[in-house]
């Protein structure tokens, strides 16, 4: 990542993730609007909350009846550095105030073959930060259609975010019209409001009234004191990723990166990375 946008190695990057806990309310970040009720949700519940083992979640985005989209950190637990079993996920779509429009298990998770979880350069761990969960059965519902994907958005572009997040994970909340500051083919830096659980979460242009998802939370940073969101472009390395799931499914003992797969049910959950 060194050569690709100017002064990003001075940004002190933080993947995101939250480990559960009670905690102080706190008011909404600017610009955040609070997807409470099914009205306001409409359109936006194949965004869901996904829980990683039993202390932690990320957000998730649907893109297939059976596939979400979310970032490849999500999978890892920070203490031990290997793969959470995919068992051990749960997709809740649309979920808000305790319920979702639809429950599912995780049966298959691949990181994109490019990432490195254990790069010890914290912006190097942005690169790449992708993640297919394929789901233990497809969710087929008239009210909750996959998401579409699109092409990466450029300096100036306008896009929304729609997350859960610490001090706001009964429900997500949508940002609208956060601005590219800076684009490359690897990262974007985003005026989005991130936090630790909107690891994951998609990145939407609206094109033609479609809200598509063109990139992929990752990371929060700061820049001369303003905050700011690091994602990761989709569309060049969305076909990687799904090679890597079809992959997968023939080579199912076999991780990239000899990555080690937890057997599960050891009551960690997952650890989430705050350098």
């Amino acid at each position: 990542m060194r050569h690709l946008i100017p002064g990003l190695l001075t940004l002190g990057a933080i993947l995101l993730g939250l480990s559960l806990g009670p905690s102080p309310a706190r008011a909404q970040e600017a610009g955040m609007v609070r997807l409470q009720t099914a009205d306001d949700s409409r359109g936006w519940d194949a965004v869901g909350k996904l829980i990683i083992g039993k202390k932690g979640f990320c957000t998730g985005a649907l893109i297939g009846p059976q596939l979400v989209l979310t970032a490849a950190h999500c999978l890892y637990d920070k203490t031990t550095g290997v793969q959470i079993h995919p068992e051990e996920i749960e997709f809740m779509a649309g979920f808000r105030n305790g319920r979702a429009v639809a429950y599912r298990r995780v049966s298959r998770a691949v990181a994109h073959p490019d990432y490195r979880y254990a790069a010890v350069d914290k912006l190097d761990r942005v690169t790449d930060d992708l993640a297919l969960l394929e789901l233990s059965q497809p969710i087929r519902l008239p009210s909750l259609l996959p998401f579409e994907t699109g092409t990466t958005p450029v300096e100036g572009d306008a896009v929304d975010v729609v997350s859960y997040a610490q001090y706001r994970e009964e429900a997500p909340s949508i940002q609208e019209a956060c601005e590219v500051l800076a684009d490359s083919r690897e990262t974007l830096i985003l005026t989005c409001s991130v936090d630790f659980g909107s690891s994951g979460a998609p990145v939407f242009s609206i094109r033609d009234g479609v809200a598509q998802v063109v990139s992929v939370i990752s990371a929060k940073a700061e820049i001369d004191g303003q905050k700011v969101a690091l994602a990761v472009p989709l569309a060049e390395p969305l076909a990687a990723l799904m090679a890597a799931l079809e992959t997968s499914k023939t080579d199912s003992g076999v991780k990239s990166g000899g990555v080690r797969v937890l057997s599960g049910g050891n009551g960690n959950g997952a650890k989430f990375v705050k350098p």
